[in-house]
C-alpha cells in the first residue's frame, strides 16, 4: 500500500459549485500520482505513475476539444 501521509490534494479550478462531486488530485508525491473522490477522502485512492496520469488528462483535453 502507497503511504499518502504526505499527499497535498487539490481539486481542478474548473470544478466549479457542484455540491463537492469533485475528484482530487495529489502530484507532489514522488513517482506517483494519487486520485481521490472528494466526498470520501478517507475512502479508496487510485495511484498511477505520473506517465499514465499525463496520458489520460491529455486525452481528455483532446477528447473535450473535439467535442466543441
Amino acid at each position: 500500500m502507497t503511504d499518502l501521509t504526505d499527499a497535498v490534494w487539490r481539486k481542478s479550478t474548473r470544478s466549479g459549485d457542484n455540491g463537492g462531486a469533485c475528484v482530487e488530485v495529489a502530484t507532489n508525491l514522488p513517482g506517483i500520482v494519487a486520485v481521490r473522490d472528494s466526498k470520501d477522502p478517507d475512502g479508496r485512492t487510485l495511484t498511477l505513475r505520473p506517465q499514465a496520469w499525463s496520458t489520460f488528462v491529455n486525452g481528455t483535453k483532446h477528447d473535450a476539444a473535439t467535442r466543441q
